[in-house]
């Protein structure tokens, strides 16, 4: 049965009420491999190489048809979009003004300065898919305190033993999970795990991006590679 914990909103996610909401606990992670088999266990007539060469051909279209504007809809599964953002690591447009003053007489746009990017993938779910997994599923609360985020009394070193049992028991650690294990709010958590993985000596490292990162075990193989 899928659990869950009533966790305390932060003051930096609300406005400065307290307000509960339910937090599912998460414990694996399926990679693309585990998802193909499962796939081919429930369909029964597909091939593990069919059904690899049917997702590559969807991720290859939504890489090809997504940056030309076109949002992505899946029967059953819900619509994928882009999210855009400003590209930090180019000048801002500050920067870009003074430039395109100091260069009037290259007569460069500054446009030319004005680095857009893609930030994120958004997912909107298909209202059926919603319907049809709550019908399936039961959760469980699984303890009776409401967790609630505060700044960090352990000492660095509680706080990356917490960390590492979360990760030896899961198989890896996602930010939520951290915020949790140390009672932090989200985005301590998330300035204290950038501070633990620049730090070899943490023995934590990270995988993944954006909704996808997670945080592991650094290994002999990530030491080498730094």
């Amino acid at each position: 049965m899928p659990n869950y914990v009533l966790q305390e909103m932060s003051e930096e996610m609300g406005d400065g009420k307290k307000k509960v909401y339910p937090r599912m606990q998460t414990y694996s992670l399926h990679d693309f491999n585990t998802v193909i088999r499962h796939m081919r266990d429930y369909s029964g007539s597909f091939s593990e190489g069919t059904i690899r060469g049917v997702l590559d051909a969807l991720v290859t279209t939504m890489k090809s048809w997504m940056p030309l504007g076109h949002n992505v809809k899946i029967d059953g599964l819900g619509v994928f979009s882009l999210t855009l953002g400003f590209d930090t690591s180019t000048p801002s447009e500050a920067e870009a003004a003074k430039k395109q003053k100091d260069n009037d007489a290259d007569n460069e746009p500054r446009t030319k300065y004005r680095h857009v990017c893609i930030k994120g993938i958004n997912f909107k779910p298909d209202p059926q898919l919603l319907q049809q997994m709550n019908q399936e599923a039961t959760f469980e609360r699984t303890q009776t305190d409401v967790v609630v985020p505060r700044k960090p009394s352990d000492s660095r070193d509680e706080r990356i033993s917490k960390a590492l049992a979360v990760i030896d028991r899961q198989g890896y650690m996602t930010l939520s999970d951290y915020a949790i294990a140390t009672s932090q709010s989200r985005s301590t958590a998330s300035k204290d795990l950038r501070q633990l993985v620049s730090d070899p000596t943490s023995g934590i490292t990270t995988r993944g991006s954006h909704s996808h990162k997670v945080w592991i075990r650094r290994t002999s193989d990530d030491k080498m590679s730094e």
